[in-house]
């Protein structure tokens, strides 16, 4: 028995690529790419329901961890202004791990609709940055835990025997979250470097001439952001920073050696320096010879009358 096999037209991706798809299939895939997101995130909020507990207790070890703020039972005791303050927390919390759950989900449709439009090596770099971007936020979320944790001892030192500390659960897991999200997103910093010199804006050498202006503002923004006046945090985060952009100079060493940056004819020339002329090797140019003079052009010919129209019929008419 024989089977007709088909024939496949060109996928989506194909026609979103060589520009053949009309206005409203763009909206239609785009209204098909955020219905799948907004689906695959609703999955992962109904399992951030079921995980917002333990998420909220590892949220609190950074300051149950510390001998201070624990009572007179020995427990890490927080408390809650309102009656719907550590319902709506729970929300909140699920909200953030459901996003995150739910990442390889909305991340792919996004790119799913998105990369039809970049070249097959813009693609590629793509793909290398949003594998080195997880990583490097992680980093940053491990070391806002351990900032909070040195922060707040720092903090609670202070505090005298006749006062009892006891924190709201609200603010201090805002406080929390607040500076995990501001940590992570500062170590996509070298990420930026890295874009600027893959496009050619910017090289390695340049890059490298501005370490004391990038240093002076790393340890700057690590003050600012950092919740205490304490010099363990600020300085962590600046000196994590500084470690980052240093990696991604040598990264865009490494790129321009392998474009050929640098070795163009003008390159060691300033901008206001003006270009050497090459040395002549004394050589004298000899004179060229005399040009004959140029003929008169002769007078054209008068043209020939036009021949009458043929009022018969060709055989094709």
């Amino acid at each position: 028995m024989a089977f007709a096999l088909r024939k496949r037209g060109p996928s989506n991706f194909d026609r979103a690529a060589d520009g053949s798809m009309t206005l409203m299939e763009h909206i239609r895939e785009l209204r098909s790419r955020l219905f799948k997101a907004s689906l695959g995130i609703l999955v992962g909020f109904g399992l951030g329901l079921w995980l917002a507990k333990p998420v909220r207790r590892l949220l609190q070890e950074p300051y149950c961890g510390l001998p201070h703020s624990l009572d007179a039972q020995g427990q890490c005791n927080f408390v809650q202004l309102g009656p719907a303050d550590l319902f709506l927390l729970d929300l909140k919390i699920a909200l953030w791990v459901g996003l995150v759950l739910a990442a390889p989900v909305w991340l792919y449709q996004l790119w799913a609709f998105i990369a039809p439009g970049l070249h097959r090596h813009e693609r590629r770099y793509a793909y290398v940055f949003t594998a080195l971007a997880a990583p490097l936020f992680a980093g940053g979320a491990v070391l806002a835990f351990f900032v909070v944790q040195k922060g707040l001892e720092f903090l609670l030192d202070f505090s005298s025997g006749d006062i009892r500390t006891t924190l709201d659960i609200t603010r201090y897991i805002s406080f929390v979250t607040n500076l995990i999200m501001l940590f992570g997103v500062a170590f996509e910093f070298p990420l930026i470097i890295l874009m600027l010199n893959f496009v050619g804006l910017v090289t390695g050498r340049r890059l490298l001439s501005w370490w004391r202006i990038v240093i002076f503002l790393f340890f700057a923004f690590s003050a600012v952001v950092t919740p205490t006046p304490d010099p363990f945090g600020m300085t962590a985060l600046g000196l994590c920073l500084c470690a980052l952009y240093f990696a991604a100079v040598a990264v865009a060493f490494v790129n321009d050696k392998r474009r050929g940056r640098g070795r163009e004819v003008y390159a060691g020339i300033g901008d206001d320096e003006i270009s050497p002329l090459p040395a002549s090797d004394g050589e004298q140019v000899e004179a060229g010879q005399r040009a004959e003079a140029i003929s008169p052009v002769a007078d054209p010919e008068p043209v020939a009358p036009p021949r009458p129209i043929d009022r018969g019929y060709d055989d094709m008419t």
